[in-house]
């Protein structure tokens, strides 16, 4: 295989023509996710409006995991790479985790939606922007605290904590079925009648549309994982490069945040506003910054600057 500095081979030996479609994937889907999932980042950050929203907080704090999820891809994507017990180049399932990171915080998003609007005189009283930004912080903390310790312990003992990680988010998950189904309900219900606020019709509609198809994306690949750990069978993949399970949860990182820009017509003006109007004008300032000049024998020339 082709090599990078002499230690890590690249995820496939260009010997075969799909590999080079796999290897030009991986680099379009890396670009296209960290773009569109950073684009909003900027764009909630820089609008005070948003950030001022608890809903945003939760969108914030997932796109900013899909935004690392897509520069990981530049690694987990275009190297060989195989996460696990015993790994491969791996990073110790630190760059992988980014996605563990998105299910507490959705699970918690929807337990913010369901408060804030089946119970919202105690939502207004007690989710404060501060108790949902600590929310989001604790996200982190569980998910590479855990990943810390895995680290530091021997082999033997971090794959059997990989195992019960893996029963507990079989809990967090069937939590997610159950609360997606509620929310789902409730958005039924109110859009039958007249609803208090027309931005709760809205974070209902598109926590719903994003937990199913971040659980239709990422199912085949948990599922995968325990029935490895149960049965010792399941589908086993080159790398992580090959991997078409892992590539379809990565997948997210890009679903995840164009649902956002599409179930929310603030975040896609912010964003507009904030990252693509300034890109898309400061091109078309280049591209017509020429002037016309006469030469010496009256002809028109083009003067590009």
């Amino acid at each position: 295989m082709l090599s990078f500095n002499l230690t890590v081979p690249l995820s496939v030996d260009f010997s075969r023509p799909e590999d080079y479609l796999i290897f030009i994937f991986h680099i379009l889907f890396a670009t296209g996710s960290a773009l569109l999932a950073g684009s909003v980042v900027v764009g909630i950050v820089s609008t005070s409006a948003l950030r001022s929203q608890n809903r945003f907080i939760f969108m914030l704090n997932t796109s900013i995991s899909d935004t690392l999820t897509g520069c990981s891809v530049f690694y987990l994507g275009l190297f060989d790479v195989q996460e696990g017990y015993p790994s491969r180049n791996g990073t110790y399932y630190i760059l992988p985790s980014f996605l563990g990171v998105n299910v507490l915080t959705f699970l918690f998003a929807q337990f913010d939606r369901y408060l804030a609007v089946c119970h919202p005189f105690f939502y207004e009283r007690y989710i404060t922007r501060g108790v949902v930004i600590g929310v989001c912080a604790l996200c982190w903390i569980h998910t590479y605290s855990i990943l810390t310790v895995q680290s530091v312990v021997p082999v033997a003992f971090a794959a059997q904590m990989n195992a019960f990680g893996v029963i507990a988010l079989q809990v967090i998950v069937a939590v997610k079925v159950l609360m997606t189904v509620k929310l789902y309900m409730i958005t039924r219900y109110q859009l039958g009648r007249e609803a208090p606020s027309g931005d709760k019709k809205e974070s209902l509609r598109t926590i719903v549309f994003v937990v199913v198809c971040f659980l239709t994306l990422w199912a085949p690949s948990f599922v995968n994982i325990s029935v490895k750990y149960v049965t010792k069978n399941g589908l086993k993949f080159k790398n992580e490069a090959t991997n078409l399970f892992a590539i379809m949860a990565r997948f997210n990182a890009l679903s995840t945040p164009a649902l956002y820009i599409w179930g929310s017509p603030a975040l896609r003006a912010a964003v507009w506003t904030s990252v693509w109007s300034k890109v898309f004008k400061r091109r078309k300032t280049r591209v017509g910054s020429g002037h016309v000049k006469l030469g010496k024998g009256g002809e028109r020339i083009l003067s590009i600057t």
